[in-house]
């Protein structure tokens, strides 16, 4: 393929992408595509420091005003929407709908961003002194750190910018090192709507190139007053206890183990087309695909038939190719790690259909694989860990409390679904003591969300909350005022003082 042609609508020049070590290999055929220069410390401190110069500019600016600016990144956005999308297509391996649609999300939370910028309200509140009003505020909060990770490589970004660009912040942005470009043809896209903006402060939005250490710079730099990071757990256990160490905010969207519950009332067409995008989508590399197939008894057999049946005709093949639905791993250690976990699956006793790498002989350094579905006797060990590939573990169970434990057994918590057809079923799974997911759904999968809603999880996943509802309030600082408006000075609680 010619990155020329890839990269050219976003202005970047080859010549620009063969500066340093970083290597960047598309997981299509598994070719380097760049080699970009990688950001050392001082290079990223005096980024954090135009971002903080940029704040407390931006910070004064009208939020309306502010929405203008994303209104018009939105803009750049639907005008590039193919070319981007086919550039996530070629970095992170997304057949082109999927890398079309991550771009769409990025649209959507432009227009919900504007929308948010004349409703940055708090409350009032009822004083019990005469003659004082109280009420709540809401102020930026300050430089906003970005790490994103490879499988949503634009998006992500997104979610975390537009909010908190019109909340009052700047960012910086570390995306992953294995989808780099992809982050560059952001940048350059916001850019163009600095220049149409016209009075926007520099360093507003940056991007630093790096690895582990690039990212760690900005969770220990304390003029990051927000780190909001997706990856795995792992990742989050290193992130969270520094940011805390320095009382700074993180905000943590880490693994998932998704499970699906299908009972015996359930549209078992309906749950299979669910189910296979959930756990066939973006090669099981999504942190909402589904991971876990908890159906009852009465039905397990009819659906896994169906199930293996649908597998069967899902063609594989370069994303680039508009009737392929499953493109490849995003490396070889992806690869590595799902042969491991089927190994394992195997010797806790599950029996594996699929799984194999496919398609080596047409591209000998891509990662192919069939999707696999791995029929367990229990919830063993090797169910409880994320792999991040097309693995669906089938479980049995008989009542639907027993269905709910296993459910929440996991210690991941991000997205649940049931797929029933009866009120009390559906209820009891959305109740407290149903699903411990941040997204639990009726009818419909796991995978992927809606913009208007607040994405994250509990447990291992982090606790963060991105995207729509009141997501907007990480990226600012509350303030609690009371206006005396009285000629008295009356305390609060009835105090008396001295001579009151």
């Amino acid at each position: 393929m010619d990155i020329r042609d890839l990269i050219e609508p976003f202005g970047l020049t080859t010549d620009s992408l063969q500066q340093g070590t970083l290597e960047v290999r598309t997981p299509i055929d598994g070719t380097p595509v760049a080699r970009l220069a990688e950001q050392g410390p001082t290079q990223i401190d005096a980024a954090v420091a135009r971002a903080r110069a940029a704040f407390e500019v931006w910070r004064d600016v009208p939020a309306p005003r502010r929405g203008e600016l994303v209104r018009l990144l939105g803009e750049e956005l639907r005008t590039h929407k193919d070319a981007l999308g086919r550039l996530v297509s070629v970095e992170a391996g997304k057949i082109l709908a999927e890398g079309q649609g991550e771009v769409q999300e990025m649209i959507d939370i432009c227009d919900f961003a504007v929308g948010l910028s004349r409703q940055l309200h708090g409350l009032v509140i009822a004083s019990e002194r005469p003659g004082h009003r109280m009420m709540e505020t809401w102020h930026p909060l300050g430089v906003v750190g970005v790490i994103s990770a490879f499988n949503f490589p634009v998006a992500v970004w997104s979610w975390n910018a537009a909010l908190a660009l019109v909340c009052g912040n700047s960012v910086v942005w570390k995306p992953s090192e294995k989808t780099p470009l992809t982050a560059l043809a952001c940048q350059a896209l916001f850019e163009r709507a600095l220049v149409r903006f016209g009075d926007a402060p520099q360093g507003l939005s940056q991007v630093v190139i790096g690895g582990r250490d690039a990212g760690m710079r900005l969770v220990d730099d304390r003029r990051v007053a927000l780190v909001s990071a997706t990856g795995s757990t792992r990742m989050g256990r290193e992130v969270g206890p520094r940011v805390a160490a320095r009382f700074g905010r993180s905000l943590l969207e880490l693994g998932g183990n998704n499970a699906i519950i299908v009972t015996p009332s359930a549209d078992l067409d309906l749950a299979t087309r669910a189910i296979l995008f959930g756990a066939v989508g973006t090669a099981g590399q999504r942190c909402t695909t589904t991971r876990r197939l908890i159906v009852h008894h009465e039905v397990r057999e009819a659906l896994v038939a169906r199930l293996k049946k649908a597998y069967a005709s899902i063609r594989i093949g370069s994303p680039l190719e508009a009737d392929t639905l499953l493109g490849p791993l995003i490396d070889r250690a992806a690869f590595d790690a799902m042969q491991a976990a089927l190994g394992q699956a195997r010797a806790e006793g599950g029996s594996v259909s699929g799984g194999a790498r496919t398609l080596q002989d047409r591209y000998p350094e891509g990662f192919y694989v069939t999707p696999a579905i791995v029929e367990m006797p229990e919830q063993s060990p090797c169910v409880h860990h994320e792999t991040f590939a097309p693995i669906l573990y089938v479980l049995g169970y008989d009542t639907l409390e027993q269905a709910i434990a296993l459910q929440n057994a996991v210690p991941q918590g991000l997205s649940s679904a049931i797929f029933t057809n009866d009120l009390r079923e559906a209820e009891q799974f959305l109740a407290a003591s149903g699903s411990d997911c941040g997204i639990a759904n009726v009818n419909i999968g796991t995978s992927g969300a809606e913009i208007g809603g607040a994405f994250g999880g509990e447990k291992e996943t982090g606790g963060g909350r991105e995207s729509g509802s009141d997501a907007w309030k990480a990226y600012m600082r509350r303030a609690t005022n009371t206006i005396n408006y009285s000629r008295a000075l009356p305390l609060a609680q009835g105090i008396r003082f001295g001579d009151d």
